[in-house]
């Protein structure tokens, strides 16, 4: 077996055995793919069409190359948009992440610094004063004191200096898109992950039903094909509960968001500091409506994901007045106050 033959069958629309898999991703992670290489198989396999037997061998290599946070007990979730929809929207998820935190939910979001977008969680959390080099002790304290920690991707990920680089010129979509969300180094059994375009809805959600490992996982693509949920209408997705998987749609509507907003460029974003300066609005209970409305209703879902049993109205509600009372900036007050 060599690194040609494998790119070769993917560039026949080939997919690859388990075998095949490991050994190319195993190649990529320890750095033994040339920068034309890796690229090439990326961009290949993208190309194909990544299947759930790739990206487990994917998840495997990640994990068994990475610095896992052991001991985190209890339910506690990842809220995360795998990037990639080329919609420079502002950052939703971590918005949304905080906000979670603020009402007492426990939240351990792994992430990294823009690839394609203009700002990613990295970026934005650091404009705000989060330390990004936490190891994992301090996740730990991190998620102990204010509810939020963060796992900082190169950090926890060792393998993904060879990765990085390779992913920042190419500037698309790739399955370390999918991946990231898939290789939190807590590995957190609740999990809200939002993906770039319908036809990953149901991929992602079977790689995360065949570990068997999540309590309750929501996987979506919004309406207008955004990774996050949006008020331009129902998104496509799924509920994951152990190894069982339900298709579904989230409809705004019915959770009570009936004003969506004008344009996608009502939450696009140019820079990491405009995003840094959208995001300090929202949890402060102020910022843009379409934005601020869109937060509430991904904190709602949020909600459901923590307490199954409570109705779509209260959730909504409790999202709504969460983020009208800025609940979230006092989760930053608090990480700058032990900084």
């Amino acid at each position: 077996m060599t690194t040609a033959t494998i790119l070769d069958r993917l560039a026949e629309g080939c997919d690859l055995s388990a075998e095949e898999a490991d050994y190319a991703f195993a190649q990529l992670m320890d750095g033994q793919l040339t920068p034309a290489q890796s690229g090439a198989f990326l961009l290949t396999l993208r190309a194909k069409g990544e299947t759930a037997g790739e990206m487990h061998a994917a998840i495997q290599n990640a994990l068994q190359r990475a610095c896992l946070v052991e001991g985190v007990k209890g339910d506690y979730a990842d809220v995360v948009g795998t990037g990639g929809d080329g919609k420079h929207s502002f950052n939703c998820s971590t918005a949304t992440a905080l906000t979670l935190a603020g009402m007492g939910y426990r939240i351990v979001k792994h992430g990294n610094r823009a690839a394609s977008s203009s700002s990613g969680a990295g970026d934005v959390l650091e404009q705000l004063g989060y330390p990004l080099d936490l190891d994992p002790v301090g996740i730990r304290e991190s998620l102990a004191s204010c509810n939020f920690s963060f796992a900082f991707a190169p950090h926890f990920h060792p393998c993904f200096k060879h990765i990085g680089p390779i992913r920042r010129e190419l500037g698309v979509r790739t399955l370390f898109n999918l991946l990231g969300p898939l290789i939190n180094p807590s590995r957190p059994p609740l999990m809200m992950l939002g993906v770039a375009a319908p036809k990953f809805v149901s991929l992602v959600a079977h790689a995360l039903a065949q570990s068997g490992s999540y309590k309750r996982a929501y996987v979506f693509c919004g309406a207008q094909d955004y990774d996050e949920l949006t008020l331009f209408g129902p998104a496509t997705a799924c509920r994951v509960q152990g190894d069982k998987v339900e298709h579904l749609s989230i409809d705004p509507v019915q959770w009570g968001f009936t004003t969506p907003p004008s344009s996608p460029d009502e939450l696009r974003v140019e820079s990491r500091e405009e995003a840094a300066s959208a995001l300090r609005a929202i949890l402060s209970g102020q910022g843009a409506p379409a934005m601020r409305d869109m937060v509430a209703f991904n904190v709602a879902l949020g909600v459901r994901l923590f307490e199954p049993e409570l109705p779509e109205s209260e959730c909504a509600r409790r999202a709504r007045e969460a983020l009208a009372a800025g609940v979230g900036m006092k989760v930053v007050e608090q990480w700058r106050k032990e900084s």
